[in-house]
């Protein structure tokens, strides 16, 4: 028996706000992943964190299992600490590779309230772009349109523990203050256009700088927008900024370059790769 999942990790969120008092966040999948291999020709657990053992043993619970018979390995290509939603890749996909393990495959939908139970939970479990209530595991719309970005990751520095991060006593009122803001965004990004997708991003991203601060975000946008860049978007409770462009494959050497020249000239920046916004999702590779 070889079963292997994979997971794929984001650049923080396009949009994260709330509405009439709901938080809210709306997912940027990208094409880094977690990956977990169960199998009857390993031993033991290798690699799971205390977050992805609680989902393993919240899985076999929900199940109904007490034992878990075969061999299973965490791999992942995410950091944690930095808005990559390394936690919540780990988490989905040690809890579908169980269930599939099992043969009694979880839904979209029980993952997400498994998730949402260890922690503030990000949906790039959830298929293609969605807006999710990341406190109750809620989902409340899905985007049609999913951008053809590339993005430029770079982390600002440090790294922020989402759990402590949303404990903070004034943060619901700092994030209601920004509710017009969200509106707008949400128009934006229902409009359904790389163009608004990446406004409604960049709204978001300016609107939480009195939340949580990016160091010199307005003129990093400013650079990056005189080179061609759609806009920004950001881990609005971690360390990431991403760099939103059109896709062109023939000119990711360029990008590259440029990253590392925008890095050069912001020296708090560290880049850290060039990447794709893609469909989000649990992807069974075996």
């Amino acid at each position: 028996m070889e079963i292997v999942v994979r997971v794929p990790g984001s650049c923080g969120e396009l949009v994260q706000g709330s509405l009439a008092g709901k938080p809210f966040l709306v997912t940027c999948p990208i094409d880094c992943y977690t990956e977990v291999r169960i199998s009857d020709a390993i031993e033991g657990i290798h690699g799971l964190g205390r977050k992805s053992l609680m989902s393993l043993e919240r899985t076999m619970s929900l199940l109904g299992k007490e034992e878990f018979p075969f061999g299973i390995q965490l791999t992942s290509e995410l950091p944690h600490g930095k808005g990559m939603a390394s936690s919540s890749a780990d988490i989905s996909a040690v809890a579908s590779a169980v269930s599939i393990a099992f043969g009694i495959p979880l839904s979209f939908h029980q993952i997400l309230q498994l998730a949402a139970a260890i922690e503030p939970t990000d949906g790039t479990f959830l298929p293609n772009i969605v807006r999710l209530d990341y406190l109750s595991g809620e989902i409340i719309e899905y985007f049609s349109h999913i951008p053809t970005f590339q993005i430029s990751i770079f982390d600002t520095g440090g790294e922020i523990d989402t759990v402590v991060f949303n404990q903070q006593e004034d943060l619901t009122e700092r994030v209601a203050q920004k509710e017009s803001f969200m509106g707008k965004a949400l128009h934006l990004l229902r409009q359904g256009t790389d163009e608004s997708i990446a406004e409604a991003a960049t709204i978001s991203a300016l609107a939480h700088q009195n939340i949580l601060h990016k160091d010199h975000l307005s003129e990093i946008l400013e650079l990056v927008k005189r080179e061609g860049a759609l806009g920004v978007c950001i881990a609005h409770s971690g360390t990431v900024l991403g760099v939103l462009w059109h896709n062109n494959e023939s000119e990711k050497t360029d990008l590259n370059n440029y990253a590392m020249r925008i890095a050069a000239k912001f020296p708090h920046l560290t880049y850290i790769k060039q990447t794709h916004l893609i469909p989000g999702g649990i992807y069974r590779i075996i």
